[in-house]
């Protein structure tokens, strides 16, 4: 499939976009590392600015939480790696929420 053709003003409008998106992402992520969003909150697909971010890029902005502790956390979840907060079921968000509340 090609991608469509797009002007100059509608290319800048997407990328304008984009970086807004991106921000976005970065704010919430922010704030879950400061403890204004906890972790529950974040993997219940409340806030829409997490809904494309990766669970393991959420559970590393935990403060005291590196990629090891990420990695051990979505295996005994059964959770894949590249999996998406919006694409996590009711099991594993529970375990996951489970998991980091102990």
């Amino acid at each position: 499939m090609a991608l469509p053709t797009l002007t100059p003003e509608q290319r800048e409008q997407a990328l304008a976009k984009a970086a807004a998106a991106r921000q976005q992402r970065k704010a919430a992520l922010n704030e879950l590392t400061a403890g204004k969003i906890t972790l529950a909150d974040a993997l219940a697909g409340e806030d829409p600015r997490l809904h494309r971010v990766k669970v393991h890029r959420v559970l590393t902005a935990l403060p005291g939480v590196g990629k090891a502790r990420a990695d051990k956390a979505l295996a005994l979840a059964e959770v894949a790696e590249g999996r998406r907060v919006k694409g996590l079921g009711d099991r594993q968000r529970k375990a996951l929420a489970e998991h980091f509340a102990a």
